[in-house]
């Protein structure tokens, strides 16, 4: 398996990748372009697009749309939106039903904190577990639904309302293997979101009478037909084409300025960007790497190395603490009684999605084997494109609302806050004297 030089990224990344005659990714390469872009004049170019935009929709109401989660980027786009930008957004959430209390108090207290309308879809539960049922057995993925219904519900709403823009946050394919330059401006499309958000999979695949999925089940991952996006003028930005995006001292400003909620992962050293989910980080995650090799921390650890907050062999040791961690036992069984699927067939389910080229089944001791381990990477042998760390990479421990254990998954919880509620889930005292959570400052490790 070959390696980029510089960062982590192997060549079998799902989203496309290249090396130079240094061995350096495409990713890497156009990460270079942060530090050489003149991102006033990109801002301008936004302020420009927002205010033409705000004209356009002049007495309609809400002048764009931001699809939000209660993890990730949310509050960073929130912020630039409507306190920088001076817009008026209507906040679009798909429920995919794993949520933390911390992501639902994150949601909460986004709504909260900017006063922003927030328009909510939650589906059935049993229809999402027939999805998820059938998504892990033909394609070996627990996610599909959680994905889809984050790229697909808030462009349905921008058709049913008429909005014409959508704004979200990083332009994950440039991020990370370079797909495209920041100079292209690469926006929002049909094909972007089915081919690397979506596996390359769309809701009519999952039709399926044997596990009881219609037509008329997945209409709510339709994507909506051109002439609909069309007659909207629909457009969707990434802000990060028109900002330096840098996710943790976003995150790290956020949490100073609205109170954003971290929470330690199972699988990563990063605890802002998966806190709304039980399975992103972690079940979700461990699928990932026994299909690729690789895991989400290999993404963080690569991001770190390029923003010169972590060196390559940091990197690595990362990678090797965190990438082949066994499945949380309480984590996976709370998934198998959601979805009503036994533990032998979950295993049998994502090990026939193994990549033989990356996997070998050891019958001696009847264990599954990677056979292209990183650790050789350490080895210095291309020092001269390796970055030098400038900055610490610690992550913010922020202070816990509820000391309740978070083990079950909360369909929905409290949607808005006020001075006396804050928990995502309280019980009212018997004798009404209820007291407002006290921000404390984070602490740092």
């Amino acid at each position: 398996m070959k390696y980029c030089t510089r960062c982590l990224y192997p060549e079998n990344h799902p989203y496309g990748i290249i090396f130079d005659s240094d061995g350096v990714c495409s990713g890497c390469r156009v990460h270079e372009e942060k530090d050489t872009i003149n991102w006033d004049l990109k801002f301008q170019k936004l302020k420009n697009i927002a205010l033409s935009n705000k004209e356009r929709v002049k007495g309609r109401g809400f002048d764009c749309i931001i699809p939000v989660t209660g993890g990730g980027d949310s509050y960073f786009i929130v912020h630039t939106v409507k306190n920088v930008l001076g817009m008026n957004p209507l906040l679009v959430h798909y429920n995919h039903q794993f949520n933390t209390k911390a992501g639902i108090r994150n949601l909460a207290n986004l709504s909260t904190v900017f006063d922003c309308e927030i328009l909510t879809t939650t589906l059935s539960p049993d229809l999402l577990k027939r999805i998820t049922r059938a998504s892990l057995k033909k394609y070996g993925s627990i996610y599909w639904q959680a994905l889809a219904g984050y790229y697909t519900y808030p462009v349905q709403m921008a058709v049913k309302f008429r909005v014409p823009l959508i704004i979200w946050g990083v332009q994950p394919w440039s991020e990370q293997t370079g797909m495209f330059s920041h100079h292209d401006e690469a926006e929002m499309t049909e094909r972007c979101r089915k081919e690397h958000g979506l596996m390359g999979l769309s809701a009519e695949d999952f039709i399926d009478p044997e596990h009881g999925i219609s037509r008329s089940d997945v209409q709510p991952f339709i994507y909506p037909y051109d002439n609909e996006i069309e007659a909207v003028g629909l457009r969707g930005l990434y802000l990060s084409n028109y900002i330096r995006w840098d996710s943790k001292k976003q995150h790290e400003k956020m949490i100073e300025l609205y109170g954003y909620e971290s929470k330690e992962q199972y699988r990563t050293f990063n605890k802002y960007e998966d806190v709304h989910c039980h399975l992103s980080a972690s079940l979700h995650d461990y699928i990932k790497f026994t299909k690729l090799g690789y895991s989400k921390v290999t993404d963080h650890a690569s991001r770190e190395i390029r923003l010169k907050r972590m060196t390559r062999n940091e990197g690595i040791k990362m990678v090797e603490k965190y990438s082949q961690l066994e499945p949380d036992e309480d984590n996976l069984k709370t998934f198998l009684n959601w979805a009503d699927i036994s533990k032998k067939d979950f295993y049998e389910c994502i090990n026939k999605h193994r990549d033989p080229k990356i996997w070998n089944f050891n019958s001696k001791d009847n264990k599954w084997k990677i056979n292209c381990s990183i650790s050789h990477l350490s080895e210095n042998k291309h020092s001269e494109v390796q970055l030098e760390r400038k900055e610490d990479c610690n992550f913010l421990t922020t202070p816990v609302s509820e000391d309740i254990e978070d083990i079950e998954y909360l369909l929905m919880g409290r949607s808005y806050f006020d001075k006396y509620h804050y928990g995502s889930i309280q019980d009212s005292p018997k004798d009404g004297n209820l007291t407002p959570r006290k921000w404390q400052k984070p602490k740092i490790g």
